[in-house]
């Protein structure tokens, strides 16, 4: 059963029965605004793009992006980079296997920015969610609403609780075309 969740709300990572998550996948999908004009309708593309920064004690370790597909230790994997946000579903995902990541690692950071710098305000049915990759279970869904004049926005956060994991829904609005642009919103989520 999936959770919808609101900014800020938290969720335990538990398979439903009991047991922890080995593998999850952060799904981001997007559509553009369909703009109205003399000569009907059009919609643009709009290249969004996920990226998951991991933390260790609130220092990034690893980064994963359009540009650098897998972590060091492979542990978390971007699936590929969507340029239009055509197609329905996800457009961009990212894979964390939990039980590889280092023991050090203690939090997942997921954003999500404007290559080109097109606002929110251009983008419509975006969501981040979480699913069970073993068995395609939607655990969480968060929905952006409401648009805005912002590039980038930090979604949510994966993070260790005792022995298990967690999800925080962020959902800040931040400028940026990259992660490297918001590294200080970002941080502040570690």
């Amino acid at each position: 059963m999936t959770v919808s969740m609101v900014k800020g709300q938290r969720i335990s990572l538990e398979k439903p029965g009991g047991g922890e998550l080995s593998q999850v996948r952060m799904g981001l999908g997007w559509d553009a605004v369909t703009k109205k004009g003399f000569f009907g309708s059009r919609q643009q593309d709009i290249d969004l793009d996920a990226s998951a920064v991991v933390f260790a004690d609130g220092r990034i370790t690893d980064v994963v992006y359009f540009g650098q597909l897998t972590s060091q230790d492979g542990s978390v994997r971007h699936t590929g980079d969507n340029r239009t946000g055509a197609g329905d579903g996800d457009d961009e995902s990212i894979i964390v296997d939990l039980g590889r990541l280092p023991v050090h690692a203690t939090s997942v950071v997921f954003t999500v920015s404007s290559f080109q710098g097109q606002t929110f305000d251009e983008v419509e049915n975006a969501f981040c969610r979480l699913v069970d990759e073993s068995t395609g279970l939607e655990l969480a869904r968060y929905t952006l609403t409401g648009g805005g004049a912002h590039t980038a926005m930090i979604m949510a956060r994966v993070y260790r609780n005792g022995p298990g994991w967690k999800m925080n829904a962020i959902g800040e609005p931040t400028q940026g075309r990259t992660f490297q642009d918001m590294l200080q919103g970002i941080t502040a989520h570690a």
